[in-house]
């Protein structure tokens, strides 16, 4: 029907077609917040593995271990120095532990691991495979079996169930066999879930020593006695 000469095309409003719509503003700026501290921690990293310090921290699952085991070969062949690894409070997944233990293994430079904070579980693995062993003196070392959650068919879940005891035997083990003691109470401590101190460590045969500072004498008193006692005078 066509329109009545007079009426408005929209009731309420004028005889004549409306102003278009305004063309769109600029689209504001997107803000993207960077970490101020990333180039100064890859620098840093960068310093402590020229000085053939290796840094392990957090979870090692596979990408981790990837990158640890990478850093490790890389030192390797480039001298025939010492290694030292420090392990910050380190929890691990079983696989991963496994791929960096393998790696450690056939390292031909020895490797110094030093604990501090946490360590648990499968990380053990990692201390173990290294020759000489330290930790701080408020260190953790937690022996606890892995969790793992498996899914799928019953012949999958079968599968995964004989996969885990293998890997299993091989870190109780590797843990029987650097502490001298027998692979059942082992396995039965991390059914309990054991923690021991830096001291304990020490006994159970996990690390052989604990990390020491000398502390600088007190102005005006007298001189600290070395690690052998003072000297006869």
């Amino acid at each position: 029907m066509p329109p009545i000469p007079g009426t408005p095309l929209t009731p309420g409003a004028p005889d004549f077609p409306s102003a278009p719509p305004s063309a769109p503003g600029p689209v504001p700026p997107t803000r993207v917040w960077l970490d101020p501290h990333a180039e100064w921690t890859s620098k840093l990293y960068e310093r402590l593995l020229a000085r053939r310090i290796v840094m392990a921290s957090g979870l090692l699952d596979d990408d981790a271990a990837s990158r640890l085991s990478a850093q490790l070969l890389t030192l390797d062949a480039e001298q025939e120095d010492p290694i030292r690894l420090e392990l910050q409070n380190l929890r691990a997944e079983l696989a991963a532990t496994l791929t960096v233990m393998g790696i450690l293994d056939v390292l031909r430079v020895p490797v110094h691991a030093c604990v501090s904070g946490e360590i648990s579980g499968p990380a053990l693995g990692v201390l173990a495979s290294c020759p000489h062993r330290s930790g701080y003196p408020n260190a953790i070392f937690v022996l606890a079996e892995p969790r793992m959650h498996l899914g799928g068919t019953v012949t999958a879940v079968s599968t995964g169930e004989q996969q885990m005891t293998r890997m299993l035997d091989t870190l109780y083990f590797r843990l029987a066999d650097v502490t001298g003691r027998e692979v059942g109470e082992i396995r039965e401590d991390a059914r309990r879930g054991r923690t021991l101190t830096t001291g304990q460590a020490i006994g159970y045969g996990l690390i052989r020593k604990q990390e020491t500072t000398p502390r600088p004498p007190v102005p005006g008193g007298p001189p600290r006695p070395g690690p052998a006692g003072p000297h006869p005078r």
